[in-house]
Parts: structure tokens; C-alpha cells; sequence
């Protein structure tokens, strides 16, 4: 495995006291890797843990689990398994059976990572495995960033050892160390995309094309290093992050096509979406900028939303379940999900400050809660004049998809206070000694 170890060092993917968990579904590619790892841990000062995800696919899927944990058992490492349930996920996420599988997967993996159970996870991704993923990608429609293919190293901790080794290798290597493995019968249903690019597609190129998988690798190498230059060229201001969201100025959006679909995939990748943004969401995504009203949006894959908002493209991963909130007025904090900390005590120094409001507490009805705002609310803003809740946040110029998650202190329709924002001009401070000081420390 001369190829794997080169690749290792050139791309400087290991290095010395990692613990390596390696994605092992018991076929031939993830137990090569396994074993090649193991073999090689000494030398590269390493533990290598096997990990094991039951997708809940095939009736028999746990014959593969108690495989590969006789295995692990036998080359002395750790061994994890977790049992998915792909079919449901699909289907309650209205996404592909192959779609779930990889999500839920990866959900794994980066939980194991998060508890830092492990600091990397290993793929056993080969030469072909490229090139059949860049075929795909193609197809779909993906652009620049789909023919680039797989990354030997994503976000500093998902590494693909094999990623430059050939199939071919690969099975010598398996017949020379005598190393068992297991087959997916569902490897042969061409229901499935990769597999019917692999089993159909990829046999009749490599018939007239006998080199096809190295031209393909080639090709990927080329359009990486002028991705790469475009994307040097992208301003550091270009991408705004925040929590769970991105924004783009949409003055940004009038410069050249090939720097504005890069600063898109940018940002969708600074909010988790690593795949499945294709060519038509990158022109939705565009349209939308340029030419879309106030508060339009449209929905892209994994839970997310662009929408339009003022002079700004945001995009953000959508809650599935809205957030309650019922909080008493009293001295106290809470949080808000999205929002941030509101934090409510007596104070008698009333010096202005951001993101700081005051009250008469004396003037709230003993009744009042913080809450979300509601149809038919409104609000007498500071200085007098009474308008309507969401008219008022108009004027304010708050995204549409915000006004629900701000607190609101109010007592049916009645507002006396936005948090963060203003108080209503019936709760003001006059010649009191203290007043009700309510502090917004927004989210990082």
C-alpha cells in the first residue's frame, strides 16, 4: 500500500497521538483499511478504534455488526456499534433512502467526534470511489464544486487514506495479508445511484475508455487548482456568520458568476450543508438576491432557507418545531433559543447602554409574561404614537423571520417591551428611584 502511505505524508492527514475511529461496514475497502491502519499504528504513534453503523436496511444487518466486532476483537482495538433506522428517516424527512443512510451516519461519526471519543474518522474511499462520485455530482447538476470530488481531508477530521489507492490495490492487498470481509447484497440493487453508476455505468466507460477513472482523478486535480485561485480572490467580508446562519450582502451578488457561486457554496458549507446543493439551487439562491422582495425565501436541501431580507442574503437551517415561551415578568433570566440571554433585575443607575432597556415595573400589569408576539398586538412606541406590533418591527427594520423569536413582555395585545429593541412609552422611567433594567446578551 506504497500509494497510501505517500498520500499520508504528503497530505500530513495523521499525526502522532491520534485516536482514528474507522468507518467499517465489513466490505472489502473499509476492512483494507482497517487492517492497513492497525498495521501501520505503531509506526504512525496512533490508536485505531472500528465503528460499526447498522443503517436498519437488511433483516440480517446484524450478522455485518457481529462480523466486523469479531474482527475488531481480534486485531485488539475498540470497537463501537450504533443501529440507525435509514428507512424511517427517509420517509419522515421525505429524502433518499441513500440520503438518510449518509446523514444519519454522519450524525454518528460527529457525535463521536464531538464527545471526542475519537479526533478523526477514516473513509475508505478509493481512486474509483472518486471518480464515480464525481460522475454523479456531474449529473446532478452540482457545478465546479461537485467535479472536484472528495477531499482528502474535510474539516480537519473526516481523512481518506485510500483516496489516491486503486481498486486494484486494494484487493491484492486484502489477498496478500488474507483478510476476510463481508458483501452487502444490496450493493447489487441498481435502484440506488451510486450503486447503478458503479455496477451499470462505470463498466461500459472503462470498456472503451480503459483509463477512465485516472483521466477523472486528473480532471478533479484541474478544476481544484482553479477553484482554489477563484476562491482566493472572494473578500473575507463577503460571508457574515452568526449562530446557525449566514449572511451575504446582495451587492455581492453582481459579480461575475463564477465568484458569486462559490461565495454561495461557502456559505452553505459555514452552516453545515456539505452536499446536495446543485446548479439550480445556486440560480434560485441568485434570483432571489437580485431580484426577490422583502421577506421572500425558498427552501434548499438539509432544512435550510434563503431568504431575502433588506440589503442581505440569509441562509439558515429552519427549527422543526417552534419554540414556546411563557416566562412570568419578575427579577431573573431566561434564554431564548436563536435570540440570546434576557436578563431582568432592580436597578437605580438608568445610564444608557446597548442592548439595555428600562422600565416602571410599577406601570406593568401584574399579569404580563414574556412571550412571542401574537396577531392583533400593538405596541406604543417611545416618545407616543400606538401601531401595530408588526408594523412597528417593519419600521425597524427586524428580518420577518425574527420578529417571531423576539421576547415580548405583554398582557393580551398590550406591549410594554421588545427586548433588545424599546420599551412601550406607557412603562417609562419618569422620577422613580429604581426601575426594572432588562438586559438582551445576544447569541455568539
Amino acid at each position: 500500500m506504497k500509494s497510501a502511505k505517500e498520500f499520508i505524508k504528503k497530505t500530513k492527514m495523521i499525526k502522532r497521538g491520534d485516536v482514528i475511529g474507522v468507518g467499517v461496514s465489513g466490505g472489502e475497502d473499509s476492512m483494507a483499511l482497517l487492517n492497513f491502519l492497525v498495521e501501520n499504528a505503531e509506526d504512525y504513534d496512533i490508536e485505531v478504534v472500528a465503528i460499526h453503523v447498522d443503517h436498519g436496511i437488511r433483516e440480517n444487518s446484524y450478522e455485518d455488526a457481529d462480523f466486523v466486532k469479531q474482527k475488531a476483537k481480534e486485531l485488539g482495538i475498540r470497537f463501537y456499534k450504533f443501529r440507525i433506522d435509514a428507512p424511517k428517516l427517509a420517509k419522515e424527512r421525505n429524502i433518499s433512502l441513500e440520503t438518510a443512510a449518509r446523514d444519519a451516519r454522519y450524525g454518528v461519526f460527529s457525535t463521536l467526534l464531538k464527545k471526542g471519543v475519537v479526533d478523526k474518522i477514516a473513509l475508505a474511499h478509493h481512486t474509483k470511489d472518486q471518480a464515480e462520485t464525481i460522475l454523479m455530482h456531474i449529473f446532478r447538476g452540482s457545478g465546479v464544486a461537485g467535479a472536484k470530488g472528495m477531499e482528502a481531508i474535510r474539516d480537519g477530521v473526516y481523512i481518506r487514506p485510500f483516496l489516491t489507492t486503486s481498486k486494484e490495490q486494494i484487493k491484492e492487498y486484502l489477498i496478500e495479508k488474507q483478510i476476510d470481509n463481508v458483501e452487502d447484497y444490496s450493493n447489487a440493487d441498481n435502484s440506488y445511484n451510486r450503486n447503478y453508476v458503479r455496477n451499470v455505468l462505470m463498466p461500459e466507460i472503462l470498456k472503451r475508455w480503459p483509463n477512465a477513472v485516472n483521466a477523472i482523478s486528473a480532471f478533479s486535480q484541474a478544476i481544484t487548482e482553479d477553484d482554489e485561485y477563484i476562491n482566493s480572490l472572494i473578500h473575507s467580508d463577503a460571508i457574515m456568520v452568526h449562530d446557525k446562519e449566514v449572511k451575504i450582502p446582495t451587492s455581492y451578488f453582481l459579480y461575475a458568476n463564477s465568484i458569486v457561486s462559490r461565495i454561495i457554496f461557502k456559505a452553505v458549507k459555514r452552516i453545515g450543508i456539505m452536499q446536495d446543493i446543485e446548479r439550480k439551487h445556486i440560480e434560485a439562491i441568485k434570483e432571489l438576491a437580485l431580484n426577490g422582495q422583502n421577506g421572500a425565501r425558498i427552501y434548499l436541501p438539509f432544512e435550510a432557507i434563503a431568504i431575502r431580507e433588506y440589503d442581505y442574503l440569509t441562509i439558515y437551517n429552519r427549527h422543526e418545531e417552534e419554540e414556546v415561551l411563557n416566562q412570568p415578568f419578575k427579577c431573573g433570566e431566561f434564554e431564548v433559543e436563536g435570540f440570546g440571554k434576557v436578563i431582568v433585575k432592580r436597578v437605580k443607575n438608568f445610564e444608557p447602554k446597548e442592548n439595555v432597556l428600562y422600565l416602571d415595573y410599577r406601570l406593568v400589569p401584574k399579569t404580563a409574561v414574556w412571550r412571542f408576539r401574537e396577531d392583533g398586538d400593538v405596541f406604543t412606541k417611545f416618545g407616543g404614537g400606538t401601531k401595530k406590533l408588526k408594523s412597528f418591527l417593519i419600521d425597524k427594520k427586524v428580518p420577518v423571520r425574527l420578529r417571531n423569536s423576539i421576547p415580548v413582555l405583554a398582557e393580551g395585545n398590550e406591549v410594554y417591551a421588545i427586548a433588545g429593541l424599546e420599551i412601550s412609552d406607557k412603562v417609562k422611567v419618569g422620577d422613580v428611584p429604581t426601575a426594572f433594567m432588562i438586559e438582551v446578551q445576544r447569541n455568539k
